[in-house]
């Protein structure tokens, strides 16, 4: 900008320098045509006036005495007159002279302001006198005197006008100097006044570049730069509001796309990637900044996923496919790879939808394999009722001892089926969420005592000895009918898992938080615990290890052949899991094979 102003300041310069020295070479020629045009009319006046005050000499006088006769005259006229004064006479012989002796003096027939003189009546010349060596001013008038023709010249020197004319030009310079320096500080002015909001609108449209939108000109004129100055206002304006939009846009479709539950991955036409979600990152194990601007045959993943894509670009058609993934973990992927066309003919790239559907196919696993096991559980007390009953209705009922016997069978396998299928709508309905929890506080002590006094009778059959460890005044928010069953399903195991003999410990402690980090603490602080520790421990036959991890699963046994004997469903676990998850706790278990387990339950003391 400082280029700009400095060059509109010299062209302004240059304008008006042009400008002054045009006029100052006009006003010369016009002051000097003028000057030289009032010499003329006055030395044409002047010759006049010697023209009527002259007595001419006779033709009959000597020549040489006419010589003599018209130089003193000429001598004595350029006194008054202050020219140089010329007689000539009509054949161009100079008759007399002020300066020069008129016989070493050319024939002036020829001369220009003679032959003017003679055609025009008033002759008039410019020239270098040969005889000064300046330039004259010649002036020559034809004068008729006795039917005889004469010619009086008068010259006047130009180096007056010229030195006049000079005088001029050193009193232009100087003015015109003058007027450059006031022309440069105006000139400057104006353009500082033009330029600087332009370098204003400048600074505003370059931060606007920038994508700084909140930038503005302080417009304070009316004219076309400050019109300018509002058109770029007006445009700052709808780019910052539009680019609010765009914003808003992107930072909707970037929270659809990082909270959608399916990875995005967005290919263009020449097979780069320009797009990846963050469940896309989580799912292929690569971040978007190493992927996004690449090839897609750059992506670290197995080679069927290249040919699906390489067969979308090909066929430009929607592909479904299940594909098994081994990286960053194994899981099964479901890929939708969709044409992206513009305008409905023109093919710009594809998008690939990645879901894992480990879960669901892993899920609809667990249900074939719940269906095949509640089938199969279902049949063993079926098909015993059955046989039994076909036994007793072959003659076996008239054996009373026999059909009392096979009716007790019945009678039992009815009972196990009973609890079976009450255990399948149990689990069922606690795993739809359909039976809310009714929470209410629960004194822990008197409430695990009564527990355990319900499990005496069970236990007191197999010799088995039940004790309960429970400090005073331990509350905790939980649904009492809930909390009861889960104490009692842990109890029957321990029990039914116990030899005679053994014994079950039940311990129910506060849980401080970690930050107390002190083993003594007063009574304040023992009273500001946020979770409750319920252990049940039991000497009984153990779980072998590798049996731990799938305890909790439906129908799962250990022992298939001990537990079915001793009445259990193999839901009774997975039912316990299920409820205390539903009071936000967690459940652990530790065993030993030969030693004994130990379930841990932790519940928080309050519900948000």
């Amino acid at each position: 900008m400082n280029h700009f102003r400095t060059r509109l300041t010299l062209i302004m310069i240059a304008l008006i320098g042009f400008s002054v020295l045009a006029s100052g070479l006009i006003m010369a020629q016009t002051f000097k045509r003028n000057h030289i045009h009032a010499l003329e009319e006055s030395m044409v006046r002047e010759i006049h006036i010697i023209a009527s005050n002259t007595e001419w000499a006779s033709d009959n006088v000597e020549m040489n005495a006419q010589y003599d006769y018209y130089s003193e005259l000429a001598k004595s006229l350029k006194k008054d007159a202050g020219s140089r004064v010329t007689f000539i006479r009509s054949d161009g012989i100079v008759l007399g002279d002020s300066d020069h002796d008129p016989r070493s003096m050319d024939n002036h027939l020829q001369r220009v302001e003679v032959q003017q003189a003679l055609h025009e009546g008033v002759g008039r010349g410019i020239r270098l006198s040969d005889t000064v060596n300046q330039n004259m001013l010649y002036v020559a008038v034809p004068i008729t005197m006795d039917n005889h023709q004469y010619f009086i010249r008068l010259a006047m020197s130009l180096q007056d006008v010229e030195q006049s004319i000079r005088d001029l030009w050193t009193a232009l310079i100087i003015w015109l100097l003058v007027l450059f320096v006031v022309a440069a500080l105006v000139s400057y002015r104006v353009a500082l006044g033009m330029t600087r909001p332009l370098e204003q609108i400048t600074k505003v449209a370059k931060r606007i570049q920038r994508m700084d939108y909140r930038a503005r000109v302080d417009v304070k004129k009316s004219d076309e730069i400050g019109d300018l100055g509002y058109a770029i206002n007006a445009m700052a304006d709808s780019l910052q509001v539009q680019m609010e939009r765009i914003r808003q846009n992107e930072s909707q479709l970037e929270s659809v796309l990082d909270n959608m539950i399916n990875g995005i991955i967005m290919i263009d036409r020449s097979g780069h990637i320009v797009l990846l979600s963050r469940r896309a990152e989580e799912i292929l194990g690569i971040s978007a900044r190493e992927l996004v601007g690449r090839h897609y045959t750059e992506a670290r993943q197995q080679h069927e996923l290249s040919q699906l894509i390489a067969e979308a670009f090909e066929k430009q058609t929607y592909i479904h496919e299940e594909m098994t993934f081994y990286y960053p973990e194994e899981r099964l992927l479901e890929l939708n790879i969709v044409p992206m066309l513009q305008d409905k003919d023109d093919f710009v790239g594809v998008l690939l939808v990645l879901q894992d559907v480990s879960a669901i196919r892993r899920l609809e696993r667990m249900r074939s394999e719940f269906v095949a096991n509640v089938s199969h559980e279902l049949k063993t007390p079926v098909a015993a009722v059955k046989g039994f009953a076909e036994t007793l209705l072959g003659g076996a009922v008239n054996d009373e001892e026999t059909a009392r016997s096979f009716l007790q069978i019945i009678y039992d396998e009815s009972e196990r089926l009973n609890r079976l299928i009450g255990d399948i709508l149990e689990l069922s309905k606690i795993e739809s969420r359909r039976v809310p929890l009714m929470l209410s506080p629960v004194e822990m002590d008197s409430f695990a005592a009564k527990t355990v006094q319900l499990m005496e009778a069970e236990a007191n059959r197999k010799r088995i000895t039940l004790e309960l460890k429970a400090d005073d005044e331990i509350y905790v928010e939980a649904d009492e009918d809930r909390l009861r069953q889960i104490m009692m399903n842990l109890l029957s195991n321990g029990i039914n898992y116990t030899p005679e003999g053994g014994k079950v410990t039940v311990t129910v402690e506060p849980v401080w938080p970690a930050s107390t980090g002190r083993s003594l603490l007063t009574d304040e602080e023992r009273d500001d615990y946020d979770r409750i520790r319920i252990t049940i421990k039991d000497t009984g036959i153990g779980i072998p290890k590798k049996d731990l991890p799938r305890i909790f699963e439906r129908f799962y046994r250990v022992d298939k052949a001990r537990s079915r004997s001793s009445g259990g469903t193999g839901l009774g676990l997975s039912i316990v899991k299920h409820l205390v998850e539903m009071h936000n706790g967690s459940i652990a278990v530790e065993s030993e094979v030969g030693v004994g387990t130990k379930f841990i339950i932790e519940l928080p003391v309050l519900h948000p």
